[in-house]
């Protein structure tokens, strides 16, 4: 085969056109034109590039996506109209509409089935006094169960149902799994139908509900097939937090635990202080308004949710592989599927952090005083900091996988600090063992 000559002298002649609107009909005008008040001018662009082989057109669309993250209280009871019409940009106008007798209101719900075996009678009760139509699914969204047929089962009800796709958003009721599902049921149906979240666990509640990301597990891989189409609302209720068994009020701290280590160290101290009372407590306010577990709860989760918020909102789609979030997550979405169902997701999340704290203190990123501190704060909030199937050779292949999947950089989060991390890529295999084997003689036992 003969070489190919790059021409680097090649003569182009590009123009720039803005999209606007008169009527119902868009047209391109140059950069320059005259466009008159009353037009609607889109913040699209196209540019046509003319060259001696031919012409070529870049389109430039910014999607700007805008959702809301809502705390709210009592969100099933039927005088509470924030399921129903809370998602609305013109709250008026949607309850407005809400009173049209002519079109009755629909709405398509999936609920985790543990989740209906405890709040069925109360999902219903709120649709039947508002005089709702609607198609309730409970389904059993487990992590066994995160799969393509799931989603694929949720199409298939939904497209029975027949809803509106702009008026009438999907709802999704349960915990990580099942927003993450559902979501993706969403994205698929009509190219992008709305979604509410409802997050009834406190993972679900910090992590899943407040990010874009939609996704199945695929390939025996975590998540591997998915989207990133924000719901159009996220609803925050920590009254549904009460009724999950205490090993998933530990399960969601982990993720807590991981924003704090990265960014905010009143957060770990928070933990680390009041770790034990939030667990017995599960996030509730007892009587009096000033009481400890009412401060610490709303501190601990507006922080989490915050810090989070900080990280996802400039890089939803994830253009910039740098990220801080990824901390917990560089070994665990392979140990959790290794040792499916045993570790729930914010245990393996915890284990992956516990070894990547040793790691951060054997490149001296850490104090030993600070790697205590943290490992104890684990311990506190009654995470595993150790696990046999996190071997070295898992350590390996899942530094390899990232590798590929993360152009060609490990991206490493680390500790430098507490509430103050640096993403890493050239941390050495020497480093790696050592960390690991000190890891293993201390944890293990």
């Amino acid at each position: 085969m003969g070489k190919v000559h790059l021409l680097n002298n090649v003569k182009e002649n590009t123009t720039e056109y803005s999209l606007v609107r008169v009527k119902s009909t868009w047209t391109c005008k140059e950069k320059h034109s005259h466009i008159g008040s009353t037009a609607c001018v889109s913040p699209a662009k196209i540019y046509e590039t003319l060259t001696e082989k031919g012409t070529s057109w870049t389109v430039v669309t910014p999607i700007i996506f805008s959702y809301k993250v809502t705390e709210t209280h009592g969100l099933l009871d039927p005088c509470n109209a924030t399921l129903l019409t809370g998602h609305a940009h013109e709250p008026q106008t949607s309850a407005d509409t809400l009173r049209i007798p002519s079109k009755p209101i629909k709405r398509f719900v999936v609920v985790d089935q543990e989740v209906y075996r405890i709040y069925g009678s109360q999902i219903t009760k709120y649709f039947e006094v508002n005089n709702v139509t609607c198609k309730i699914l409970a389904l059993p969204t487990t992590e066994e169960n995160k799969s393509m047929e799931m989603a694929l089962k949720i199409l298939e009800e939904l497209n029975s149902f027949s809803i509106d796709r702009r008026a009438e958003p999907v709802i999704a009721i349960g915990g990580g799994v099942c927003l993450d599902i559902v979501g993706l049921a969403a994205s698929l149906y009509r190219r992008r139908t709305p979604y509410i979240r409802v997050p009834t666990t406190l993972l679900s509640y910090i992590d899943a509900s407040v990010g874009a990301k939609t996704g199945v597990n695929f390939a025996n891989c975590k998540n591997k097939l998915g989207s990133y189409i924000p719901p159009v609302a996220t609803y925050l209720d920590l009254s549904f937090i009460k009724t999950i068994p205490r090993r998933h009020i530990s399960n969601g701290l982990a993720e807590m635990l991981k924003m704090a280590l990265m960014k905010h160290k009143e957060l770990f101290e928070l933990l680390e202080k009041h770790g034990q009372h939030l667990l017995d407590s599960k996030f509730q306010s007892d009587s009096s308004v000033f009481s400890v577990s009412s401060q610490s709860a709303s501190r601990s989760t507006r922080l989490a949710i915050v810090t989070m918020l900080e990280e996802l909102a400039p890089n939803l789609w994830e253009d910039d592989l740098n990220r801080l979030v990824d901390f917990g997550h560089v070994i665990s979405p392979a140990l959790e599927m290794r040792v499916l169902p045993s570790l729930l997701h914010g245990e393996a999340v915890n284990i992956d952090m516990a070894y990547m704290v040793y790691v951060s203190r054997e490149s001296g990123q850490l104090t030993e005083d600070e790697k205590n501190r943290i490992i104890s704060c684990m311990v506190g909030l009654e995470l595993p900091v150790w696990h046999q199937a996190c071997t070295m050779e898992l350590i390996q292949s899942s530094l390899q996988d990232r590798l590929k999947h993360s152009g060609g950089l490990v991206r490493m989060p680390l500790p430098v600090g507490l509430g103050q991390a640096e993403i890493f890529n050239n941390t050495s295999y020497e480093v790696l063992t050592s960390a690991y084997e000190k890891w293993c003689n201390e944890r293990s036992c």
